[in-house]
């Protein structure tokens, strides 16, 4: 969470995504997506009710899960998530952690959500089109099977 209290929202377009090791040489990657959505945690509702009670059901926490993050970028030839996703196509799904951060207007990071264990599940490339200006965007949905607010 952010260390000083503000009256006004952080504006969300200045974020980046880090993924540990999945360059070549097992470096984390860090890149500028142009939009990441899914930062989404669920607890299921197990509705529950004894024969003997009144006509109240109870609700309990039952599992959590958590929402696949979809990451958009224009795209630039760099190809280390590509060869991630490629790895897992070919049976062989590597699991890494990673995390989403917010910056402030200063470059400061103010606000980090960690993922654990996540792996690529899709990946779109680009739509072309020869008749529009618009940029080739590629997509890449990661899911994760854990998330944290760092504070």
């Amino acid at each position: 969470m952010p260390t000083t209290v503000r009256p006004d929202p952080y504006p969300g377009h200045n974020f980046h995504l880090i993924v540990e090791g999945v360059s070549d040489k097992g470096d984390a990657v860090s890149c500028a997506f142009t939009e990441i959505s899914g930062l989404e945690t669920e607890i299921h509702i197990i509705e529950y009710r004894n024969g003997n009670e009144d006509i109240t059901v109870r609700k309990l926490p039952g599992l959590k899960t958590y929402r696949n993050l979809m990451c958009k970028r224009g795209s630039t030839g760099h190809h280390q998530f590509w060869d991630w996703i490629k790895s897992a196509m070919d049976g062989d799904v590597q699991r890494k952690n990673g995390s989403v951060i917010l910056r402030d207007e200063n470059q400061k990071d103010v606000m980090t959500w960690t993922f654990s264990r996540a792996w690529p599940s899709k990946y779109t490339g680009p739509t072309f089109n020869a008749t529009n200006n618009e940029m080739a965007m590629e997509s890449l949905e990661v899911c994760v099977e854990e998330l944290k607010l760092d504070t």
